[in-house]
């Protein structure tokens, strides 16, 4: 069976230099807010292009902290409306939801599966204060689009980057192109730790230090408490061991791009819709998402020979019990993409071989 993801396979590249740095944490004694976070911070801050990263405890945090920080600016308030994809992962709403603010649903594009900013036009009203675009799958939102749009309305932009480490457009990569951006270092990213992990990005000096509040109680100094923070914070083992993938994320990032056009070269199937092949540089291709009306029958196919396929996702954001209320509009584009997508296996550790025994077994696939 051809794995969709091997996390073991992948971090067993990087090995030495694993060990090596959890050892140096281990003897340093030193485990939180330490060497090992300041310079990873400074590390993906110039990967990133930006002056500053903050690290946090996962994603769903780097999201929620940058909201609750322009809160603290006096720049949005309870009730504001934040513009964001219908068909994200629930993240990125419960983030809008948990910081008092209120989600505006808007469809994405077919082709490319991120918001259609054509769309966001028309949802903007006098209490839109954030737009926060996702680069789902690893592709990035048409940003300057997005970003121009902001600018007219006065708007800030919070980039869902949680996908897209080292996706590149316009000679600027994710985390670059808003006001603030939100990472995810969960262990199955394309930068991922070994376990739970995220950061922020941003050029904004203020902004920057009270995130760093927010996420370590609201503290700025010990035992003094500015705001009622949480505890958010990247430890240092994490940290040593995200320092050391990050070396390896262009070619991982190079080899994903590679595997990506093989199979979009390759897989010639009228029953299976690819997805769109932006510029290489611009895709970070964290999943290689395709459609098919039959996906059951599709999916126990690929099991059936071999390969190992997953949803992402499989219910709407609207559509789960959680967010029931939220919206009583219907999003056709979102349903129908939740309904028809299957990720494909593509991670920096297939084999050419198995590559192109998906390829055969995606061509292989008649309707039933």
């Amino acid at each position: 069976m051809i794995k969709f993801l091997d996390l073991k396979q992948v971090n067993d590249q990087y090995q030495a230099e694993i060990l090596a740095a959890a050892e140096r944490v281990i003897k340093s004694g030193w485990y939180i807010k330490g060497e090992e976070l300041e310079q990873f911070e400074q590390a993906f801050a110039a990967y990133c292009g930006t002056q500053y990263c903050i690290g946090v405890g996962n994603g769903l945090d780097a999201l929620t902290l940058s909201l609750r920080a322009w809160k603290e600016q006096g720049r949005i308030n309870d009730g504001d409306e934040v513009i964001v994809p219908a068909n994200t992962y629930i993240a990125s709403i419960l983030a809008i939801i948990e910081s008092g603010l209120t989600p505006v649903l808007v469809e994405p594009c077919l082709d490319t599966y991120n918001i259609d900013h054509r769309q966001i036009q028309n949802r903007i009203s006098e209490k839109t204060k954030v737009l926060l675009p996702v680069h789902l799958y690893g592709q990035l939102a048409e940003m300057d689009k997005i970003n121009d749009i902001a600018k007219a309305h006065n708007l800030l932009v919070l980039e869902d980057a949680a996908q897209a480490h080292g996706a590149e457009a316009f000679g600027r990569k994710a985390g670059a192109f808003g006001d603030a951006a939100g990472f995810s270092f969960y262990p199955g990213k394309n930068l991922g730790a070994l376990g739970d992990g995220g950061g922020i990005t941003t050029n904004d000096a203020e902004f920057a230090d009270i995130v760093r509040s927010l996420g370590n109680y609201g503290s700025e100094a010990k035992y003094q408490h500015r705001y009622a923070g949480i505890n958010s914070r990247l430890d240092e083992l994490q940290a040593a061991i995200l320092s050391v993938k990050l070396k390896h994320l262009d070619n991982e990032n190079a080899r994903r791009r590679a595997i990506a056009a093989n199979y979009v070269a390759n897989i010639d199937n009228r029953l299976i819709t690819l997805p769109n092949l932006a510029d290489g540089k611009s895709q970070a291709w964290h999943l290689f998402v395709i459609r098919c009306d039959d996906r059951k029958g599709f999916m126990s196919h690929l099991s059936d020979n071999g390969v190992q396929a997953q949803i992402h996702y499989p219910t709407a954001p609207h559509k789960q019990v959680a967010l029931r209320g939220m919206t009583t509009e219907s999003f056709p584009i979102t349903e129908n993409i939740h309904d028809t997508v299957v990720s494909l296996p593509l991670n920096p550790t297939i084999s050419d071989d198995e590559v192109s025994h998906v390829i055969e077994v995606c061509n292989a696939y008649v309707s039933p």
